[in-house]
């Protein structure tokens, strides 16, 4: 089968979140179960270019209809730790994708536009005809709405859309103005219930409404998200939309990538290590402290590594770590702050802390230092208020690095609680869980974590193993991901 992926990240290259993590992910996966797999992403110039191998010129003139004109623009080809990337460069006025940064301005609404009438009319010049094109997230959700709606009509009406939803929080509302930008025009027609009219804000477009509209199939990137999604407040107003095109939504659980996420191989660590030779992990845990200048001790080392934001419950990560410290264990945090008011917290935070052996803030990210805390920590808490998925606590069980987990998204379908879980049997339980919001419930669940570690040595260690059995790789997820593929690539739905 032929696939290609448009999406605004793939990690290494250009990573902000998980995002680029699954892209990569299950394009490596789909490639090794025999099908050719070609991704699209913009032309940032902040992306890591010492990732990309082999960067050439692929198709040097594409002109893309913009408004009441043409946008010139470059394709770049090159290979991303083995995925063929094309990467497109606009020469506009407009400096779509030359500012420094991924997302975070007024104008990304009409930036990824661009990107997705720009993708479509690479697709449509170069006569690349995938069976399925794979788009995530609101900023390629126009990519389903232009196919239908106009590159059908010239010669694109076999191409089939999944579209995968990796964060309702955010879902592109913008003005009419795309319309015209894109070519759709129209605005009574697209400024209805049933098509792109946001839910709640009758006068704006919402993109990521689209995608679910025009998309052949849409999912979510758990099965318990999923749920959330149709019948909480966690779907942000699409819960309606959802409703009306349950029939082709669904959840399909992440995986992550065994070729960067693998403590045997990773070259991140300076000890490898295995199931079987599990107590090298304790020569990572003297590297750690060494490099982040914690004291030599037998103490439990806690860890927190992602964004400091309000979706992963920063206010229960700064209670975790005084918890943890109260408990006689080390802390270890790994964490941007995407606003400014959580930066000056932790912030003073840090200086506050400074001298303090037993802990290390290490504020911004740093994907190599990543791994060393995945390899040398003990515990890892991961306390969000909603979690599509969750990408941490995978990782962590891999590294056998035990998860105290918030029970929501994707953390229950991945950790299931060492005392409480009645469906999994104790022989396959691998973690932590609670599910209040609020101190008590964290302190419930860490306090145990740390209580075994210190009173039962050999029983957390067999719950460590047990994390580290288990298969959270991407090759069940891709297997569901070609069903979809197959169904859809027969009918529109």
């Amino acid at each position: 089968m032929y696939i290609i992926q448009i999406a605004s990240e793939c990690a290494p290259v250009i990573k902000a979140g998980g995002l680029g993590d699954v892209v990569y992910g299950l394009s490596r996966e789909l490639e090794l179960q025999g099908h050719t797999v070609e991704l699209i992403l913009p032309k940032y110039d902040c992306m890591r270019y010492d990732h990309i191998w082999g960067l050439h010129d692929a198709y040097l003139n594409l002109w893309v209809p913009w408004y009441d004109g043409r946008v010139h623009c470059s394709v770049y080809c090159g290979w991303v730790h083995g995925r063929m990337c094309f990467f497109i460069e606009p020469h506009s006025q407009d400096n779509f994708f030359n500012r420094g940064y991924y997302y975070g301005d007024y104008t990304d609404a009409i930036r990824f536009a661009f990107f997705s009438k720009a993708a479509l009319e690479f697709l449509l010049q170069s006569n690349k005809r995938p069976d399925v094109i794979h788009c995530h997230d609101w900023q390629t959700g126009l990519v389903p709405v232009m196919l239908y709606e106009m590159y059908q009509w010239h010669g694109m009406q076999h191409q089939r859309v999944c579209y995968t939803i990796h964060n309702f929080k955010h879902q592109g509302a913008c003005s009419a103005d795309i319309l015209k930008a894109t070519g759709l025009n129209r605005p009574d027609y697209y400024f209805a219930p049933d098509r792109l009219q946001d839910n709640h804000h009758p006068g704006a477009l919402n993109l990521m409404k689209g995608g679910i509209v025009y998309s052949n199939s849409v999912n979510t990137v758990s099965p318990h998200h999923a749920w959330e999604a149709r019948f909480s407040d966690v779907g942000c107003g699409l819960q309606p939309t959802l409703e009306v095109h349950q029939n082709k939504f669904r959840g399909i659980l992440n995986g992550i990538a065994e070729d960067v996420w693998n403590p045997e191989t990773d070259r991140y660590i300076p000890y490898s290590y295995a199931a079987d030779r599990f107590v090298d992990k304790k020569l990572n845990q003297k590297a750690l402290r060494s490099r982040l200048m914690l004291a030599e001790s037998e103490r439990p080392i806690v860890c927190f590594i992602g964004r400091l934001d309000d979706q992963k419950g920063v206010h229960l990560v700064h209670h975790a770590l005084y918890y943890a410290l109260e408990c006689g264990a080390q802390f270890v945090l790994l964490g941007s702050a995407t606003d400014d008011g959580i930066y000056s917290w932790f912030s003073h935070e840090k200086a506050f802390l400074n001298e303090n052996p037993n802990c290390h803030l290490e504020l911004g990210f740093n994907e190599e230092l990543a791994h060393l805390i995945y390899a040398g920590s003990d515990l890892i808490v991961v306390p969000s208020n909603y979690e599509p998925c969750g990408l941490t606590q995978m990782i962590g069980l891999r590294y056998g690095t035990v998860p105290v987990v918030r029970g929501v998204g994707g953390l229950l379908n991945t950790v299931f609680d060492w005392d409480y879980d009645r469906e999994h049997s104790l022989e396959t339980r691998n973690g932590f869980v609670f599910f209040q919001q609020d101190a008590v419930a964290l302190e419930s669940a860490l306090g145990r974590a740390l209580d075994l570690w210190n009173h039962s040595p050999e029983l957390f260690q067999q719950l460590a193993l047990q994390g580290m059995a288990c298969d959270n790789s991407w090759t069940h997820p891709a297997q569901q991901y070609l069903e979809i593929y197959e169904v859809i690539r027969h009918k529109w739905v």
